[in-house]
């Protein structure tokens, strides 16, 4: 990994049912992130926040509509993937602050660029929905679809090329809720799919590594995109979509400290902290330890 890390916020929650992560980034930044990376020996550039277009300043989406605030989270998701590309282009290490899950269109589209990189998710949901499949029409539950080929051409040819990422290049790790359509079209994708279940029966460490090993073939390196409700909510209650059952914070950390291990990781997104729902800034707090360890602090 680089030594060099530009810290880029993008306040972003149009993607979104539930409003305040908008505030994600400036809840990350306020534990002190900067230091803490600096004292890892990092030299730290932030580029602030992302121009981010607000719901009170765009135009509502039509009842019913099934890509809900498409164009602004497009422009957005454009915008990212060439500062991205720009700050991989320079040596940096892109470390995204969220905003929701929409974004990572953009950063590992842009990370992506010129390079044939794998995508590990680790998020109690898949992402996998589209256009045809979804029940909400947030688009924050359409990344890895979009990712993958599958969905709007405004969201699918960032990269330059579509799809951004082969699904055999991505592993999906946490994984506990799904739509019915969402699950079919996951089975029928080769997405390799790690739910709790197989957390539970074979521990962090068998899955983080057989993850590692499986987007690793045939690519340069990985991008890593860790979505806080991939936590067990009594650990993480700053999150807008909580799911019961998650991993613990200690498991969080071994499989941070796996990837930062393998030597892998080109960038890093951590997204979906709401500050509106959260608990004395413990998730933010959470969050950025989270994103140290994948980065290589240890314990010892």
């Amino acid at each position: 990994m680089s030594n060099a890390i530009a810290l880029i916020g993008v306040p972003i929650d149009l993607g979104a049912g539930r409003r305040g992560v908008d505030m994600g980034p400036s809840a990350m930044r306020y534990t002190g992130l900067h230091g803490r990376l600096e004292a890892l020996g990092y030299q730290v550039r932030d580029l602030g926040n992302l121009p981010t277009p607000m719901v009170e300043t765009s135009a509502p989406p039509p009842a019913g509509a099934t890509l809900r605030y498409l164009e602004p989270i497009a422009a957005l998701c454009a915008a990212l993937a060439d500062t991205v590309a720009t700050c991989v282009a320079q040596g940096q290490l892109p470390l995204v602050l969220g905003g929701d899950h929409s974004l990572t269109i953009g950063s590992f589209s842009g990370s992506a660029r010129g390079r044939t990189l794998g995508l590990i998710w680790i998020d109690a949901h898949a992402d996998f929905n589209t256009a045809e499949t979804t029940p909400s029409g947030n688009i924050h539950g359409m990344a890895v679809a979009a990712l993958t080929g599958r969905g709007h051409p405004l969201l699918t040819g960032l990269a330059g090329r579509t799809p951004a990422v082969r699904p055999a290049h991505v592993a999906l790790v946490g994984i506990r809720a799904l739509d019915r359509l969402e699950r079919e079209a996951l089975r029928q994708s080769g997405v390799r799919v790690y739910t709790m279940h197989e957390v539970d029966r074979r521990g962090m460490a068998a899955v983080v590594d057989e993850a590692t090993q499986f987007i690793s073939r045939d690519t340069t390196g990985f991008h890593v995109s860790f979505d806080l409700d991939v936590l067990d909510p009594r650990e993480a209650p700053g999150v807008g979509t909580p799911v019961t059952g998650g991993i613990s914070r200690r498991e969080a950390h071994l499989a941070m400290e796996i990837l930062a291990q393998s030597g892998g990781m080109c960038s890093l997104d951590l997204v979906e902290v709401n500050p509106i729902l959260d608990e004395h800034n413990a998730t933010a707090e959470l969050a950025v330890e989270l994103g140290l360890s994948a980065l290589g602090k240890r314990i010892f």
